[in-house]
């Protein structure tokens, strides 16, 4: 047992110091209450593929839908027997931005649902997309870029990256516009993207010490209401353009981030440890099965006989004695010390997890 507090101030040659707070501006930290953006989603087609397309066989619906098209364009195929490999039904996603007008472009997203193998050097053909009230907004159609590659031969397989889902920069034309009538509003609400009573508040100070006017009102944590009479900019967009670039030091809940797939912690700087005392080790265990064959001698009489032989041992690896963290440490403080003992990042994990559950740990704890 030894302690360790003392090996951490001594490896500590640089203490973290406090950082002031940034300024933001109000349009990073808030969104306008009906200026939104909606999602789209169509059922499509991707044809020309190099022989990675559905197998129709286990993907039926895919030589409905091509069906369906050729029959638009004229084609008679009822009857007829057709296997092509060079099609994918794929489902054809997009986002119509708020304020978006008839014949802007949208970016979109491609992704096959049956078993091709592949969507890498596909067109899509003309897919109409819909909203969540079941009207069509856009039509999507163009070549898809796919985000990997595969390859394989007669006995192996290689595939990179996903190449069965893809992207169209600019895919998709704004057929219909979202109706909202953004200059009939007489009150705006500014929506905080995180929370906080004490953003809020000085958000509305901000904004009522701009205007010069008690314009901003704050509701809750979360909503701050503007009055567009007392505003007296003219109209709501004047108004979010006279506020929009004001500057607010953001107060946010402190919050430890780690990913235990990668071992990454990230932490704010406004945790704090209480007192707290830290031990950590572990033990593994190993057991090794060794058998051994005896044989009987030569021309004797006799069975050859295994005999069973196993080494079991348990080894202690070297962790952490008994170390006391002393009340109101910085946790960068202790990560930095942690880090000087050669201590593992998920073992790492593991003692801020504890200090978590003993109420010792001042923060949010957000497992990935």
């Amino acid at each position: 047992m030894f302690n360790v507090l003392g090996m951490l101030l001594a490896c500590l040659t640089l203490l973290a110091s406090p950082v002031a707070a940034q300024s933001v501006r109000i349009k990073d930290l808030v969104e306008v209450d009906g200026v939104r953006s909606n999602d789209l989603v169509g059922y499509g087609l991707v044809v020309g593929l190099n022989g990675t397309g559905d197998g129709l066989r286990n993907s039926p619906f895919t030589e409905e839908i091509m069906q369906n098209i050729l029959e638009r364009l004229g084609v008679n195929v009822t009857g007829e027997q057709f296997r092509p490999r060079n099609v994918a039904a794929v489902l054809v996603t997009g986002r119509l931005p708020a304020f978006a007008r008839t014949g802007g472009q949208i970016d979109v997203t491609v992704s096959a649902i049956g078993d091709a193998g592949s969507l890498l050097g596909g067109t899509l053909i003309m897919t109409p997309l819909n909203a969540a009230d079941g009207q069509i907004y856009a039509v999507a159609q163009g070549t898809v870029i796919a985000g990997g590659a595969a390859a394989e031969g007669d006995g192996a397989r290689v595939v990179q990256g996903v190449p069965t889902s893809g992207v169209i920069p600019s895919g998709a034309r704004v057929e219909r516009e979202v109706p909202f009538d953004f200059t009939s509003l007489t009150t705006l609400r500014l929506a905080l993207r995180e929370p906080d009573f004490t953003t809020a508040a000085r958000i509305e100070a901000v904004i009522n010490r701009s205007l010069g006017r008690r314009a901003a009102t704050m509701l809750d944590a979360g909503t701050i209401t503007l009055d567009l009479a007392r505003a007296g900019t003219g109209s709501p967009a004047r108004t979010i353009v006279s506020i929009e670039n004001l500057a607010v030091e953001p107060q946010r809940r402190a919050r430890v981030v780690v990913d235990q797939r990668s071992g990454t912690i990230v932490m704010g700087a406004d945790v704090r440890i209480s007192r707290v005392a830290v031990s950590q080790g572990g033990l593994t265990l190993r057991i090794e099965e060794a058998p051994i064959a005896i044989q009987p001698n030569p021309f004797a009489e006799g069975e050859t006989v295994v005999v069973p032989r196993t080494g079991a041992a348990i080894e202690e690896e070297p962790g952490i004695g008994l170390a006391e963290v002393p009340t109101g440490t910085n946790l960068s403080e202790v990560i930095a010390g942690l880090n000087a003992l050669g201590v593992a990042p998920r073992d790492m994990i593991d003692i801020l997890k504890s200090i978590k559950a003993a109420g010792a740990l001042h923060a949010d704890f957000v497992v990935m």
